[in-house]
């Protein structure tokens, strides 16, 4: 039997048209987007119609798009950069930021406070809504950037960004949102939702490792985070990787165009699979299941097993899952997620299940039969071990 993958919110392999679409850029094309001859030119037109596919999907202007390598440098660029106007105007930073945020949010306001600003963490609750007090708090304080990730990427909450951005708007704080586990997932537009900057990566969306963007809405004042050259109109330098935004531009535009029909197949797939492990173990807790969520994740809290060893059993007999982020280099440790939806020891017992275009019925089937058969097995090696 082939082995079953179950962590697509870690990444996701590459699609057949995103390949196909890079391959040019991989061999007989190529060229420096910045020279002035026939194969920069080149480069430039495929970078141009890379960054008008994206806006097109996005429903930005192509102007508002910037290729970065990632989404933890996206992330960074839009915390830190925002931080930097303000101290480059002599004032004191002030950033803010939800507590289930991705690390690359939640490290970027370490180091803003660090450096001398000022930070504030905004509570979450188990449905996804923002403790309202210190929301309203914060936006009184107007900080220079606002970062409310759209979809959580551990338990899948999808948190109130079209109701926070407009809260926003009208306290004139520049918001930003981690997209990266929502596009594709739930319906993303930055003409329906004003988000000022937004963070989207490549490879959660079947297109290339390395390949990122950040949105920039017209007027948003950012300060770069490195020297050394024009490109990206001088926001983010150095010389473009044009396989890379020609391979995002084609999975950017195929994840927007099957969103509707892949996230009703996949919320169908999980929600089955949730069904089949609730009947056999009705200790289970759905993490995030208290608010609306996006389709593809699964965060089951199980007690009365180590979720480590849990993963690892899992993963000898083929099925691939994991234990929260896969963002700290496959180091096992508590997950803040859950902590502050929950509170301490709630993370200690968790597996993610994140589903995508791998997971069909049949899968679904055999991984809850496998993690049946798993949890059982190492429920009565504790069992043996205590007594």
């Amino acid at each position: 039997m082939d082995a079953i993958y179950l962590d697509h919110a870690a990444t996701t392999p590459l699609r057949p048209e995103v390949r196909d679409a890079m391959d040019p850029w991989m061999g007989q094309a190529f060229g420096n987007p910045s020279s002035a001859h026939r194969f920069g030119r080149r480069a430039a037109t495929a970078l141009a119609e890379a960054r008008e596919r994206i806006a097109a999907a996005l429903g930005a202007h192509p102007g508002e798009v910037y290729f970065v390598r990632g989404g933890t440098e996206s992330d960074n660029m839009a915390v830190r950069g925002r931080a930097a106007v303000a101290r480059g105007r002599g004032e004191r930073p002030r950033v803010a930021a939800s507590t289930v945020e991705h690390s690359a949010v939640l490290e970027s306001l370490d180091r803003v406070e660090a450096e001398g600003g000022l930070a504030h963490r905004i509570p979450v609750a188990p449905t996804g809504a923002l403790d309202e007090d210190v929301l309203d708090e914060v936006l009184s304080l107007r900080p220079d950037v606002l970062s409310v990730m759209w979809v959580n990427n551990e338990v899948g909450l999808v948190l109130p960004v079209p109701e926070i951005a407009a809260r926003a708007r009208q306290a004139d704080v520049t918001l930003h949102t981690d997209a990266v586990q929502a596009l594709g997932k739930i319906p993303v537009r930055v003409d329906q939702t004003p988000v000022d900057l937004l963070t989207v990566t490549g490879h959660k969306i079947y297109g290339p490792g390395g390949a990122g963007i950040l949105f920039v809405r017209e007027g948003t004042e950012l300060v770069p985070g490195l020297v050394g050259g024009g490109q990206e109109r001088g926001l983010r330098p150095g010389t473009e990787d044009v396989a890379g935004a020609v391979g995002l531009a084609e999975a950017i535009t195929l994840a927007v165009e099957e969103q509707p029909r892949e996230s009703l197949r996949l919320a169908a797939l999980r929600d089955g699979l949730e069904s089949l492990l609730l009947e056999r173990f009705g200790d289970l807790t759905v993490h995030g299941g208290e608010g609306a969520r996006a389709p593809h994740v699964a965060n089951l809290g199980i007690p009365g097993v180590d979720a480590t060893a849990l993963v690892q059993a899992l993963d000898m007999e083929g099925v691939a899952v994991s234990s929260g982020s896969a963002c700290h280099s496959g180091a096992a440790k508590a997950s803040h997620v859950l902590t502050a939806l929950y509170g301490p020891g709630a993370s200690q017992a968790s597996v993610r299940f994140s589903l995508g275009h791998l997971s069909d019925d049949d899968r679904m089937r055999r991984a809850a039969g496998v993690a049946s058969e798993v949890i059982e097995r190492l429920r009565e090696l504790a069992g043996s071990i205590s007594g």
